[in-house]
């Protein structure tokens, strides 16, 4: 197997035919499909079902694909990064569910940062994005939640993935409201007081099920329901129209003054914490942001119980 047939492999899969990829890689015909037969015969599968109207990936061709794409996207990552001799270049990066508090502490990390030269790079995403990018370590570290409900199936994609899970704290789940909203003013808010309101998540792309939801309680029905994938937006669904959000309580300075957090009523809790690649060694950047992580959320009052190393 070499870098130059799984080139030509992800090619001939996102152009759909032989001729398609040959032309737009400035390559013969024949080089891709002996590429292809070379793999074929390694592998013992089948990539691709041949037919007059072009190609199509096989489930084992599917399969062999993601990983080729790993590859090629790790490979770039390293010629990117040493063939310019930069290796000595200091870096961080994180994929992270939307937590105001992980990009605050990415800030203060940049803040930090005495070196003239360095690569910082935050992701907010989804919760299978953020299994795939430190799997397959094109993130150092991902944040997100377990619970009672989504810890089975989340715990089962760590495993496969070769990643653990280190607990940051555990939270009462709070409601995030505008501070105009009429429940805004209570001292607790009951489950059924939120069902004549709409309801706010974020969009988890093709892993869209109830288990990766950021919010927990993502499998009760929802009669209005509103999804966006970033956080500005949210602040603002929030603060000028009358939905609600599930989230841990804590609140970032962005978010004072115009979003208020009220505790739900029930005794379910939110587990947060970071994702590490097994076989990664922290670098010293990432120590450091994982303190300054914990050093926001320690004595954060939605904070119940603090589980940080």
């Amino acid at each position: 197997m070499t870098l130059q047939q799984l080139r030509y492999l992800i090619a001939i899969a996102e152009y759909g035919s032989m001729n398609a990829a040959a032309y737009n890689l400035y390559a013969s015909q024949s080089n891709l499909s002996t590429a292809i037969r070379d793999l074929e015969r390694e592998f013992k599968i089948t990539i691709f079902k041949r037919s007059n109207r072009g190609v199509t990936l096989t489930s084992e061709g599917t399969e062999l694909l993601g990983y080729a794409r790993q590859v090629i996207e790790q490979a770039n990552m390293l010629e990117s990064r040493y063939a310019k001799g930069d290796a000595g270049r200091t870096r961080l990066a994180v994929s992270a569910q939307h937590y105001a508090f992980s990009v605050q502490a990415f800030i203060d990390v940049i803040g930090e940062c005495v070196t003239n030269d360095y690569e910082f790079v935050m992701r907010e995403t989804s919760t299978g994005q953020i299994i795939e990018d430190v799997g397959s370590f094109r993130s150092e570290v991902g944040i997100l939640f377990v619970d009672d409900f989504n810890r089975r199936v989340l715990e089962k994609a760590f495993t496969d993935a070769n990643l653990s899970f280190h607990p940051l704290f555990d939270a009462r789940i709070h409601v995030f409201v505008g501070e105009g909203h009429p429940l805004a003013q209570q001292d607790v808010i009951r489950p059924e007081e939120l069902e004549p309101w709409p309801y706010l998540t974020f969009e988890q792309g093709s892993d869209n099920s109830f288990y990766f939801s950021e919010e927990p309680f993502s499998y009760l029905p929802h009669h209005r329901m509103i999804r966006v994938t970033d956080r500005g937006t949210m602040t603002s669904l929030l603060t000028h129209h009358n939905g609600y959000l599930l989230s841990t309580g804590v609140l970032s300075d962005e978010m004072q003054g115009g979003i208020v957090s009220v505790p739900l009523d029930t005794d379910k809790r939110m587990r947060v914490g970071y994702l590490m690649h097994k076989e990664r060694k922290p670098s010293k950047l990432l120590r450091r942001y994982i303190e300054r992580l914990s050093d926001i959320v320690r004595n954060n009052p939605s904070v119940e119980a603090f589980l940080g190393e």
